[in-house]
């Protein structure tokens, strides 16, 4: 069984870069496999590990589409949306919550139905 060359923090050799460095420089891994870890120690704990690749491997990041754009924005809506009251509510509903906070804060009977509580404009649909 072969091991990853393994690093302590800040004594990585030149010419390997972690997966945030190589974006960070405009790059992306490429497909390459893992070739070293760089270990980080932490008080009483399992230290942390990052995978480093090597740079002249690595290929450029690939360009924003139109349609990628598109695909991201309507993602990014439907992490705002409110599935209670319906609203884009301009932050991402917390996963814990399952619900924006304001619906979170009313109380069950209180809450209209498909129009957004006290604090929220009512909903529109998109096509109106």
């Amino acid at each position: 069984m072969s091991t990853l060359p393994t690093y302590r923090w800040h004594l990585a050799p030149e010419g390997l870069a972690t997966r945030r460095q190589l974006r960070a420089l405009g790059l992306r891994p490429g497909g390459q496999d893992v070739v070293a870890e760089v270990h980080r120690p932490r008080r009483r704990r399992a230290p942390l590990v990052a995978y480093l690749y090597r740079i002249d491997c690595a290929r450029p990041v690939r360009p924003m589409t139109a349609a990628r754009r598109t695909a991201l924005a309507a993602a990014m809506r439907a992490r705002r949306t409110c599935p209670n009251c319906l609203v884009d509510v301009g932050y991402c509903i917390p996963r814990s919550l399952g619900m924006c906070v304001t619906c979170h804060d009313t109380p069950e009977g209180a809450r209209p139905a498909f129009q957004g509580p006290a604090g929220h404009p009512p909903f529109t649909p998109e096509g109106a």
